[in-house]
């Protein structure tokens, strides 16, 4: 692994401690104050069930709950639910829910709301893009207020992680999607409390909140397309706090006199492939392009050599060993036999999309792809999109490739089974799935061993890479960077941020 900054930090392994820096008129001591939080994109939606930008995950998690929650070390542990039993077999999950919570608006929460919510998620009009993670569920009974039982169709030994998605956000039993992106009315630490597109989002604390307010008086998203800008923010007292995905601009950071604490992550920067459309639903012309990319050369020239080159799992316990596949080194003759067996001898373009403002590496990684598929024989043309427009023609699969980053989870099925099954509902965005991998999945929900599972995954990855689904290039991490009197904000490999919930600016 390479490294230029600092040390290491494994997710929740420490606590940012008071740092220097700047801050929006910031005192030394004395009463806490407002965070402000700098973001390079506004958030595309304020529907938890159907956010995938990685903005717009981060705000959402400060104004809904969930079930279940994970800890900084990625454990289950409670969240709306206090407690829960799982019957001997497996297919019964009976939970208690916590007593006293409410929403936003004052209304109580109760498992009418958490029956409601998982019922509509499970609904293929919804459009919930985890529903695929409740597939194994059955039904949702609400036998009193304060329990919940859920009952499974086959054991489902991930269930309870993909729980603790924010996708997966408890919502009030009469709300509408249309109500919701208008006023946020979720059971989190925050509510909303004023949005100016594309400039900022202001939340007010909750002080009802189950797990105890937050110890901020404000919080609000900052929008700053640019990480450098957000840096020279910082320097001038404006902004507090940002995470950045850009190693140059950490290294500028740090160099500044801000504190840098970087965290490997769990996401995954890919090339998608879209193998139900001609010429990629061609085995060769995967391999080509899979043989023809040195993913080393695409992490060293994107993102200054910062992370790990991967395989398609990224989860800890389930890690996929990156040279297990076909072309595991960069080979641009083996890449050219594969285009004139697909009947390419004489080349072929493709294009692909890439995002611009969601994370910093995007366009980088592309040209460098884009370099290196030339030399095999394949031209590959750049669709550079702003990050609303890119999300839209992802989730519409609206592409031949796409170079994405793509947030990864601790269990694996919660991370692949909605992308790789047939019947997962981001099948086709992931444009590939087969009989062999709808078995293994549901294997590996149906198999409580670790060490099965984990021979069960490795499959899933064998099968994934063999057939060159996509194209896995590297795992990276976000560096958070922090301003003067900024303490106790815990860094997670997931690149949650809920844990704002217990920072502090200034005070005690």
């Amino acid at each position: 692994m390479r490294g230029r900054l600092g040390a290491v930090v494994v997710a929740g392994a420490v606590l940012l401690a008071a740092c220097s820096g700047g801050g929006d008129g910031a005192s030394s001591g004395g009463e806490p104050r407002g965070l402000v939080v700098g973001a390079t994109s506004d958030p595309d939606t304020l529907f938890p069930w159907k956010a995938t930008q990685f903005q717009a995950v981060q705000v959402l998690e400060q104004l809904y709950g969930t079930l279940t929650e994970l800890d900084e070390n990625l454990e289950v542990v409670p969240g709306l639910a206090e407690s829960w039993e799982v019957s001997e077999d497996g297919l019964t999950i009976t939970m208690a829910l916590r007593s006293g919570v409410t929403f936003a608006d004052g209304s109580a929460f109760d498992s009418a709301d958490a029956k409601a919510s998982l019922d509509r998620i499970r609904e293929e009009a919804t459009g919930a893009v985890s529903a695929a993670s409740l597939g194994a569920v059955a039904s949702v009974e609400a036998p009193d207020p304060a329990t919940l039982v859920l009952t499974l169709s086959g054991p489902d030994a991930g269930i309870l992680s993909a729980l603790a998605s924010v996708n997966l956000a408890m919502l009030p039993s009469d709300a509408t999607e249309q109500a919701l992106q208008e006023t946020p009315n979720g059971t989190g630490p925050f509510t909303l409390a004023q949005r100016t597109p594309d400039q900022s989002i202001a939340l007010s604390p909750n002080h009802a909140y189950w797990g105890g307010a937050p110890r901020v008086p404000t919080l609000e998203f900052r929008v700053i397309p640019d990480e450098t800008s957000i840096v020279s923010a910082m320097q001038s007292g404006n902004i507090d706090f940002a995470v950045f995905d850009d190693p140059l601009v950490a290294q500028s950071a740090e160099g500044s006199g801000l504190t840098v604490t970087k965290t490997p992550q769990l996401s995954y920067h890919v090339l998608q492939l879209n193998a139900r459309r001609s010429p990629l639903d061609n085995l060769d012309v995967r391999l080509a392009i899979q043989c023809a990319i040195d993913r080393r050369q695409v992490l060293d020239t994107a993102a200054l050599g910062e992370g790990e080159v991967t395989g398609p799992i990224t989860s800890p316990a389930y890690r996929s060993d990156p040279d297990a596949r076909p072309c595991p080194q960069r080979d641009v003759e083996a890449a050219k036999r594969h285009l004139a067996a697909a009947g390419h001898a004489g080349g072929l373009t493709l294009s692909t999309i890439v995002s611009q403002g969601e994370y910093a590496t995007s366009v980088n990684e592309a040209t460098n792809i884009q370099a290196q598929l030339a030399e095999a024989g394949i031209t590959l043309n750049l669709e550079v999109l702003e990050s609303g427009a890119y999300v839209d023609r992802w989730v519409a699969a609206d592409f031949e490739t796409a170079v994405a980053l793509n947030g990864g989870r601790p269990d694996p099925d919660g991370m692949y089974g909605r992308y790789f099954t047939s019947t997962g509902n981001f099948n086709k965005v992931a444009g590939y799935s087969s009989p062999a991998l709808d078995e293994l999945f549901e294997q590996g929900k149906a198999t409580a061993d670790p060490e099965a599972r984990k021979a069960i995954y490795q499959q899933v990855s064998a099968e994934l890479e063999d057939n060159a689904a996509w194209v896995w290039l590297f795992t990276s991490y976000t560096y958070t960077v922090t301003g003067t009197g900024v303490s106790g904000f815990t860094p997670m490999a997931n690149g949650s941020l809920k844990n704002l919930r217990e920072t502090t600016v200034g005070g005690s």
